[in-house]
């Protein structure tokens, strides 16, 4: 393991934790008081923490995904949920999200906090329709590579929480939405499928940041990385076969020095998948990109330190990590037992953000 790319990694994923983004923007830009405040995604927990430590007596409602709560305000009420495809639980927390922004007084303040992965934590259905059909509809939308945007698109469509749904039954004074931003644009109605956004014609006062981002994480390593860092940018929106050769020949054909990519990659799945994630296959392939070069050292992993279905957040490669059993493994998408076997899997735990991934590799 390269401890000088983790350490880098850790950095860029440290300037944008919820709680510290949030604590940031509290402090630049007061908001009124709140009389309710709604945590969800992710980074619900840590952004949750930041908000209940300046005002420790408003009631808290966090919904986060399994395993994402340890950091949770004691005083709040968490439901945990399910990630990528919305479960029972998801259900729930969409009825209590409802419950809880319906229920405001005519005069309240209501501080949303909303991070990646809050599209599929909690959910609203219209009467008639079923969380088994939204689950096969997602798991096949995921099969076929779909990106981000057009994961959102198709979970506003269908839910009575997306797209501003959620907030057009406000019937207080004031909201004011602080977001961890997951998506390519950084827009409010994309992340989180538009849960923290406003409706159209609302009659509240609406009030809206992005405190973090993948270009923030990204000039966080750059800064750390003082030396010559060769590139710094947002590209990863394409397909994990079509961005390793990509990210190989850069690697191959460039100068000494750092290079740092972020976005979210996407990976089509066979009917039946093994186990891996989009940062796992992308390591793997970029991992043959560079086969005998053992100059190049890389890092993927996902800022909120989970990859897909599994306990990683990636995986480090470098020159010597591909041999040829990795084809078979890709090609069923169950490439986590292999690098396990490689000793190439990193595991982080749940970090408290979620900006999308990371690629950090070092030529020297």
């Amino acid at each position: 393991m390269n401890e000088n790319l983790l350490d880098l990694w850790w950095t860029g994923v440290d300037a944008v934790r919820g709680d510290i983004c949030v604590q940031r923007a509290l402090a630049q830009t007061p908001c009124p008081r709140p009389g309710q405040i709604v945590s969800v995604g992710k980074a619900a927990a840590a952004m949750a923490r930041a908000a209940c430590a300046q005002w420790p007596d408003v009631p808290t409602l966090i919904v986060t995904k399994y395993g994402h709560a340890a950091d949770a305000p004691s005083a709040a009420r968490v439901i945990e949920a399910a990630h990528p495809v919305p479960d029972e639980n998801s259900m729930i927390a969409g009825k209590s999200l409802r419950a809880t922004v319906a229920n405001c007084a005519a005069d309240a303040h209501l501080l949303m906090l909303v991070s990646g992965g809050a599209s599929s934590l909690a959910e609203a259905l219209a009467d008639g329709d079923t969380l088994e059909r939204v689950q096969s509809d997602t798991q096949a939308l995921l099969a076929s590579g779909a990106n981000i945007a057009e994961l959102n698109a198709f979970r506003r469509a269908q839910s009575l929480i997306k797209g501003g749904k959620l907030l057009a039954a406000f019937p207080g004074k004031s909201v004011t939405t602080l977001a961890l931003s997951d998506v390519e644009g950084d827009s409010l109605g994309v992340i989180g499928s538009g849960i923290g956004d406003a409706p159209p014609g609302h009659a509240f006062t609406f009030g809206a940041r992005v405190v973090a981002s993948n270009a923030i994480a990204r000039d966080a390593v750059a800064t750390a990385a003082q030396g010559h860092v060769v590139v710094n940018e947002e590209t990863l929106y394409d397909d994990v076969t079509a961005l390793a050769p990509r990210i190989g020949q850069t690697l191959r054909n460039g100068p000494k020095g750092l290079y740092v990519f972020g976005g979210e990659p996407v990976v089509s799945l066979p009917e039946n998948p093994g186990k891996g994630g989009r940062n796992m296959a992308l390591a793997a392939r970029i991992a043959q990109e560079i086969e005998g070069h053992e100059d190049i050292n890389v890092l993927v992993a996902g800022t909120d330190g989970t990859d897909g279905p599994t306990d990683a957040a990636g995986a480090q490669v470098n020159g010597k990590t591909w041999h040829a059993s990795a084809a078979d493994a890709l090609a069923r998408a169950d490439i986590y037992p292999w690098l396990k076997a490689e000793d190439a899997l990193l595991t982080t735990g749940p970090t408290g953000t979620n900006v999308m991934d990371l690629v950090i590799a070092e030529k020297t």
